[in-house]
């Protein structure tokens, strides 16, 4: 059965999104899971080679590429600057996965295990593990070095996987999964880009769909008649935890690691409108669903304009 959703936000009673029942639903993307799941070990050729003349990711996606900087640079400085950036996207990728396993397991610990929103649930920390690895071996195939969020982003990712439940929680992934999908939806069909990327990247988009399906019905179902006050707190927790993410896709370390000046390359990338554009356009879907839901207004708007979704 589907019901149809009217909801109180500060901009008065709009309507949601349609809620499927959470079961029916579950049902359908385990299926799906049946039909259509892959193993990375098996399914990239891990032993191709790395060809000197593809870029590490779609170098439109650089945090570099349209600046005075880019221009300056050979097209095999471009290559091993986008080979860093794609290393640290999935490394950022690998860290939430982990935080994503950990959350979908305390949200079902007390739950109907023969319930089959439960058993997606498991379906999906087990299609997550296998994107763990497949993002390590991504890194490690391309010779790069083991990025990841700075060190205290990293010991807030603890906080947040010890403390951060119900719709907040899936909130936060089914974005930052969103934030990974627009970007690698690119890199999977762009030929210039390493055959291990792209392999990669098709993986991870193909089952991702079924795990931002089950994220944004969750969100959706569990905001139903929320009070103004959960609003407030669920829609700050959601862009803060967005706020990190996005901030962590590029290490600062990635410029001197590919032989440029850091902090020209910081301030150039700090400043680089094409890609704050790039972002904001690709981000479009998510910040519309994510305001039909109530999740955009107040403070939350200044950490989205922060990180360009807004």
């Amino acid at each position: 059965m589907t019901a149809s959703l009217t909801r109180e936000t500060s901009k008065g009673f709009i309507p949601g999104v349609a809620l499927s029942d959470r079961e029916e639903t579950a049902g359908r993307l385990l299926a799906s899971s049946a039909r259509k799941s892959y193993d990375p070990v098996v399914e990239v050729d891990w032993e191709a080679p790395v060809p000197d003349d593809k870029f590490g990711m779609t170098p439109e996606w650089s945090t570099l590429y349209g600046t005075a900087l880019w221009d300056e640079l050979t097209e095999e400085q471009r290559i091993e600057l986008t080979k860093h950036e794609a290393a640290s996207v999935s490394s950022v990728g690998l860290w939430f996965e982990i935080l994503l396993m950990q959350m979908l397991l305390r949200d079902v610990y007390d739950r109907d295990k023969h319930s089959r929103h439960v058993q997606f649930a498991l379906t999906e920390v087990a299609d997550e593990c296998r994107h763990s690895v497949m993002f390590a071996r991504a890194g490690e195939r391309l010779n790069m070095p083991g990025y990841g969020p700075a060190r205290y982003i990293h010991q807030l990712g603890r906080l947040w996987g010890r403390f951060f439940k119900g719709a907040n929680a899936y909130a936060a992934v089914m974005a930052a999964e969103e934030i990974l999908d627009m970007m690698q939806r690119d890199f999977m069909r762009d030929e210039r880009v390493q055959p291990v990327t792209r392999a990669v990247s098709k993986i991870h988009v193909l089952e991702e769909a079924r795990h931002i399906r089950f994220a944004r019905e969750e969100v959706a179902r569990r905001l139903s008649g929320a009070s103004r006050a959960r609003l407030a707190i669920e829609r700050f927790s959601t862009a803060f935890v967005v706020f990190f993410v996005v901030k962590s896709m590029i290490h600062p370390d990635v410029y001197a690691n590919a032989g440029l000046d850091r902090e020209r390359a910081l301030r150039e990338a700090k400043g680089n409108k094409h890609y704050h554009d790039r972002v904001r356009k690709s981000g479009a879907k998510l910040m519309t669903f994510l305001d039909n839901v109530g999740l955009i207004g107040g403070p939350s708007k200044i950490l989205y304009k922060k990180v360009h979704l807004l």
